[in-house]
C-alpha cells in the first residue's frame, strides 16, 4: 500500500510539467501571431496608388523652347501635395530632365492649378523650358514622363506613376 501512495504522488508533478509546457508553448503562439501583425502593418499611412492619364498638347511644334508637350491628368488617387511632387520628362530616349513649376529658365516646366495639391480630374501641361527637345520636325516625339513622390522624414523618395506620352508636331 506503500508503494501505492507513492506512485500516485508521482504522476501529478509529470502533469504539472506538462500542462506547464503546453502553456508555454501557447503564449509562444499567441505572441508570435502578435508580433507578426504589428510587423505587417504599414506605417506610412496606406498605400498610394494613383493612375494617370496623358493627351498631346495642342499646338505646332517649332524651333524654339517652350513648346507645350504633353498634358498629363490625375484618374483616380487621394490629392498629391505639390511640395512632395518632382516631375521629369525624357524626350525620345534621350537624358531625363527635372521640370520646375512655371520656371523658363529649367530645361522643362509644368503649368498647374492654384491650390496646394493635385487631384483627381486635375491635370498639368508639360511644356519645353529653355531647351527645345522635341524640334520642329513633323514625326513629333515620345515623352516619358515620371512622377516622384518625394520622401518626407525617412521615407525614401517614391516612383508613383510614369506615363508615356506622345507630343504631336501638329
Amino acid at each position: 500500500m506503500n508503494n501505492d501512495n507513492r506512485n500516485e504522488e508521482a504522476v501529478s508533478p509529470v502533469i504539472a510539467t506538462i500542462l506547464m509546457v503546453a502553456i508555454t508553448v501557447v503564449l509562444a503562439g499567441v505572441l508570435y501571431v502578435w508580433a507578426s501583425s504589428l510587423a505587417g502593418e504599414s506605417t506610412g499611412g496606406g498605400l498610394d496608388t494613383y493612375t494617370f492619364s496623358d493627351r498631346d498638347a495642342s499646338g505646332d511644334m517649332s524651333s524654339d523652347a517652350g513648346d507645350a508637350l504633353v498634358h498629363v491628368q490625375m484618374t483616380s488617387g487621394d490629392g498629391l501635395s505639390w511640395a512632395v511632387l518632382k516631375v521629369s520628362i525624357v524626350v525620345d530616349g534621350g537624358a531625363s530632365y527635372t521640370c520646375e513649376e512655371g520656371d523658363a529658365t529649367a530645361p522643362c516646366t509644368y503649368s498647374k492649378d492654384d491650390d496646394k495639391s493635385w487631384d483627381t480630374s486635375e491635370e498639368i501641361t508639360i511644356s519645353e523650358g529653355a531647351t527645345d527637345m522635341c524640334g520642329a520636325d513633323d514625326s513629333g516625339c515620345e515623352v516619358v514622363v515620371t512622377l516622384t513622390k518625394l520622401g518626407v522624414g525617412e521615407e525614401d523618395d517614391k516612383v508613383i506613376a510614369t506615363v508615356t506620352a506622345f507630343a504631336d508636331a501638329n
